[in-house]
């Protein structure tokens, strides 16, 4: 038989999970910006719709996976 404290832990876990789900989910959905973060040039319209979620420019982005 389970106690209080199991079952605490039980909702805890479920909590937890669904707010993982929920902020992985806005991560994927999140909408590009417009102006890249690093050099404040307009991104493409085309780059924005192609690449979910992208914060830079291609050449910034180029740069950035250079250095990796």
């Amino acid at each position: 038989m389970a106690d209080v404290i199991d079952i605490a832990n039980d909702q805890a876990d479920y909590f937890l999970q669904v707010a993982l789900d929920r902020r992985q989910r806005q991560a994927t959905t999140a909408a590009s910006a417009e102006f890249c973060e690093d050099c404040d040039d307009p991104i493409p319209l085309r780059r924005q719709q192609a690449e979910q979620g992208c914060q830079t420019c291609i050449s910034c982005q180029e740069l950035r996976e250079r250095r990796r």
